[in-house]
């Protein structure tokens, strides 16, 4: 565990959550989900995360591991066809993880997850919070529709509103 991580994580606080992604902000990020599920069957969830404190800081938890807490704790996973995906940032670390249910796993390889987000981490780098999301929402629903096309049964499973931690 480095000083530098620490540092960042416990210098991060809501303020400059809120400063790279006001509320205008997460309100077109729901807005793209919505659009983004009208086109495909998958499901969409969009967590972003400031900091890590207490026990998985000290324990140098890595943001992997954190977004696959998150996508338990949110239930990405309940869905009737195992297609939910989420999208985590770690702002502190500015490192996006992508999380797909076991429906998707069969379907797309992690590369191709690994790919979106690099794309957002480029734009994060660039202070292009929205639009790193924005772009990475537009890459997954290119996979999801893929794999998963819309059809007149799909409902919305799981809430669009993106989460701030």
């Amino acid at each position: 565990m480095g000083i530098k991580r620490i540092g960042k994580h416990l210098l991060l606080n809501r303020w400059r959550v809120r400063r790279a992604f006001p509320q205008q902000a997460l309100a077109n990020i729901e807005k793209a989900i919505k659009a983004s599920e009208a086109t495909h069957a998958g499901q969409i969830r969009f967590v972003v995360e400031g900091a890590l404190d207490g026990v998985p800081l000290f324990r140098n938890q890595p943001a992997r591991a954190r977004a696959i807490d998150v996508f338990g704790h949110l239930r990405v996973w309940d869905t009737a066809q195992s297609n939910g995906v989420l999208i985590y940032l770690l702002l502190a670390d500015r490192d996006v993880e992508i999380v797909a249910d076991r429906g998707l796993n069969e379907k797309v390889q992690q590369a191709e997850w690994e790919k979106i987000c690099r794309l957002m981490e480029t734009e994060f780098r660039a202070k292009n919070f929205e639009g790193g999301v924005l772009k990475g929402i537009a890459a997954g629903t290119k996979v999801l529709a893929k794999h998963f096309p819309a059809s007149d049964a799909q409902r919305n499973e799981l809430p669009d509103k993106p989460v701030v931690l």
